[in-house]
């Protein structure tokens, strides 16, 4: 099927949307939000207003829906978004950390590109080219002057490539790693069976990538998810009911691991408070159990 819908003008944008069905209050409001965050990228935000029309595929707006209410819904996701991007940098943080100790001390500053610790060696073919494209890359000092100066091994020791690898690249190292001991390791700090530790960098990196790239998050359902903690306990506890293909299990871990890595904060206070004030992001569409707010998880 050939593509042939023609592209539409902002001020004919803001009349489609009024003849769905769509209230649109302040059209000048409208039209600076739609040059500057585009129509496209808005309509994520109304689908779920969406009903069926009587015209066989067109879509039209619920009864009451109103610009105002979407916007409600981009700006709600875009801190949300921001919440999250916090939580995971110190996330990630930590576990490159824990990664490139860890390596370093049992194996060595190189042992990392010994094939014979991984369990798929052609994976590990892979990755290790894809960190010579990264490591090769990159401006950073430390990267230009070990390129400078060291003709061997080509690759960095394992604590500057842990810096310059992608977060994505170094749950492929983590999880690729042949025996458990070694990945139970490093996932010890974080009081975490090596398995979950394991699928948990994997999603992630999904997540970081969303947000990274101003995707939707708010009730966004993704197809890598995470493995549920059984211990400790609070957390198969908070995830009972929860729906896993949805943000609500990741957002439990992410504020369980910050509690170990930076005690004191108060990131869910923020993202509860986040939540409450937003009447319109429906807990549910991030996969929360009804009954979310008298668990002790989320307890603020």
């Amino acid at each position: 099927m050939k593509f042939e819908k023609p592209a539409v003008s902002v001020h004919n944008q803001i009349e489609l949307l009024k003849r769905r069905g769509m209230t649109v209050g302040d059209e000048a409001q409208a039209q600076h939000y739609l040059n500057f965050i585009s129509y496209y990228r808005l309509r994520a935000y109304w689908l779920p207003f969406e009903v069926p029309a009587a015209n066989n595929g067109d879509h039209a707006f619920r009864d009451g829906t109103t610009f105002e209410d979407v916007l409600t819904l981009y700006i709600f996701d875009r801190e949300l978004r921001l919440l999250v991007l916090d939580a995971i940098e110190r996330v990630e943080v930590a576990l490159r950390a824990q990664w490139a100790y860890y390596m370093a001390m049992t194996y060595g500053p190189h042992g990392y590109l010994e094939q014979g610790h991984y369990s798929a060696i052609r994976h590990h073919a892979k990755d290790v080219t894809a960190l010579e494209k990264e490591f090769n890359r990159s401006e950073d000092t430390f990267a230009i002057h070990y390129r400078d100066k060291y003709t061997s091994p080509k690759l960095p020791p394992v604590w500057m490539a842990a810096e310059v690898m992608s977060f994505g690249l170094l749950s492929k190292f983590y999880g690729n790693l042949r025996t458990r001991a070694d990945r139970k390791a490093i996932a010890d700090p974080f009081a975490l069976d090596e398995a979950v530790v394991t699928s948990f960098a994997h999603h992630i990196s999904t997540v970081r990538n969303i947000c990274a790239h101003h995707g939707r998050l708010w009730n966004k359902r993704f197809t890598v998810t995470m493995t549920t903690p059984r211990f400790p306990a609070k957390l198969p506890v908070a995830m009972r009911d929860a729906d896993p293909r949805y943000l609500h299990n990741t957002l439990v871990t992410l504020d369980y691991l910050l509690a170990l890595i930076a005690p004191g904060n108060e990131w869910k206070q923020r993202l509860v408070a986040l939540i409450d004030g937003c009447p319109l992001a429906d807990p549910a569409s991030m996969g929360f159990p009804a009954d979310w707010r008298v668990g002790s998880v989320w307890k603020v």
